[in-house]
């Protein structure tokens, strides 16, 4: 039996990581961009910057950290250029006293609406931390800012999703 080709190898490799980690992935772009298309154009970007890179990460690196990097920093820059403001027409349903079987669909949505409403910087703070599980150092790394600016761009997050959601328990373990 004959050995793959390097470059055959290489594909499979990458093949094999990204059948693996995309979901997530794309999960997490979700969080930062809000919208699904844009996410998928982010991690699909942030793939293709991965596998041009897979041979100097892929046996000694982490790819998935590799490519979460380049997801973050696409989208920073993304968060830069002239936008669009983007608004939601219409509001949420307001819950009765009985139990509703779209309680749990509802609350997402209020939670991305929150979300979207947030500045871009605290946006990012909060999915990386609360959604990603990063340290405020490695938040700081990846935004290219200052611990202490993830802590106020965290705070002042929090308090803004307080005051737009104050019947949701944001997270354990936080002072209010």
């Amino acid at each position: 039996m004959t050995r793959p080709a390097a470059g055959e190898q290489m594909g499979t490799d990458f093949e094999s990581f990204f059948r693996a980690r995309a979901p997530a992935l794309l999960r997490t772009a979700y969080l930062l961009t809000g919208d699904r298309h844009l996410a998928e154009d982010l991690v699909q970007e942030a793939l293709a910057r991965t596998f041009r890179a897979w041979r100097r990460i892929g046996d000694s690196g982490n790819p998935e950290a590799y490519a979460r990097r380049v997801m973050y920093h696409l989208q920073v820059s993304r968060w830069r250029l002239r936008r669009v403001v983007e608004t939601m027409p219409g509001d949420l349903p307001e819950q009765h006293g009985h139990v509703d079987h779209a309680h749990d669909a509802v609350e997402r949505l209020a939670l991305r609406r929150a979300l979207l409403a947030l500045p871009v910087r605290q946006r990012a703070v909060v999915v990386l931390r609360y959604f990603e599980d990063h340290s405020d150092t490695e938040i700081a790394d990846i935004l290219n800012c200052r611990v202490g600016t993830v802590k106020s761009h965290s705070a002042r997050a929090l308090r803004r999703l307080r005051a737009l959601m104050p019947d949701l328990d944001l997270a354990e373990g936080v002072t209010r």
